[in-house]
């Protein structure tokens, strides 16, 4: 019988939440992480303006808080990303090639009209965590 406890994961690498969330709940061997935009956990405030920036800092807070879950990357069954510019996809992806390895996980891409703090990504996550 799986065990369903629930458990709320917090780091202080990754941005505390700003609004009535968890960094990611975890529930019967899945970790679900909440989305997360380009802001530094220190200062709370985005890493710059420029779109590559951004996505590196949205990963460094997903691995910040996967890892404080006992997992990694290769642990990620999907991500959903939303950008305020589709344009901005190919960035993404190049990011993604060089933080994952085969076989990636399932992912959504959409396009939204705005996002918290002037974010121009934001990314959230599920994870397989039951071996953790």
């Amino acid at each position: 019988m799986k065990n369903n406890t629930r458990k709320t994961i917090t780091t202080t690498g990754a941005p505390a939440a700003i609004g009535t969330y968890s960094q990611a709940v975890s529930v019967g061997g899945v970790l679900y992480v909440s989305g997360q935009i380009p802001l530094v956990p220190d200062t709370m405030e985005l890493v710059s303006t420029d779109i590559d920036d951004q996505i590196r800092q949205v990963f460094r807070n997903l691995e910040a808080i996967i890892s404080e879950a006992g997992a990694g990357f290769s642990n990620v069954i999907k991500f959903t990303v939303y950008l305020t510019d589709l344009a901005h996809f190919s960035r993404v992806n190049e990011t993604m090639t060089q933080l994952l390895a085969e076989p990636y996980p399932a992912r959504v891409a959409l396009e939204v009209s705005a996002l918290p703090r002037g974010a121009l990504v934001e990314i959230d996550a599920i994870v397989d965590v039951s071996g953790a």
